[in-house]
């Protein structure tokens, strides 16, 4: 139900922009996602957005580099990285879920629908 794309190798100081077309019960979704996972690391919060794309949010590490938007025409959800560093470099995964919670939207768990993961590699 969610699909993602947009992965890929980018140099330092590059941008790629990731995005997940929400099908079948993820299209009324209330909000939706991005998290982010390196080998031997916890799933981490990166953005979320709600289906009026109100109260985005963004993990710490973001700085004003990304921007989370999403087109409900087309039932897509985007996720725009500029300034990518080598640490950013992950596995990227949609989530979306019915509930928006102001208190738990960066806990992995909150969500009920997940995509299988783009990769994005940020070289030096």
């Amino acid at each position: 139900n969610l699909i993602e794309s947009g992965g890929g190798l980018v140099q330092a100081g590059g941008s790629l922009t990731l995005s997940c077309v929400q099908s079948g019960d993820t299209r009324s979704a209330y909000t939706s996602a991005w998290f982010r996972q390196s080998p031997g690391k916890e799933r981490e919060f990166v953005a979320v957005i709600s289906r009026t794309s109100a109260l985005p949010r963004y993990g710490p590490f973001v700085e004003g580099r990304f921007i989370i938007s999403r087109d409900n025409v087309d039932n897509t959800v985007y996720l725009q990285m500029n300034n990518l560093r080598p640490e950013d470099t992950a596995v990227y995964y949609c989530a979306a879920d019915g509930v928006y919670s102001l208190a738990n939207y960066h806990i992995a768990t909150n969500y009920e629908y997940w995509g299988q993961g783009t990769q994005v590699t940020v070289s030096t």
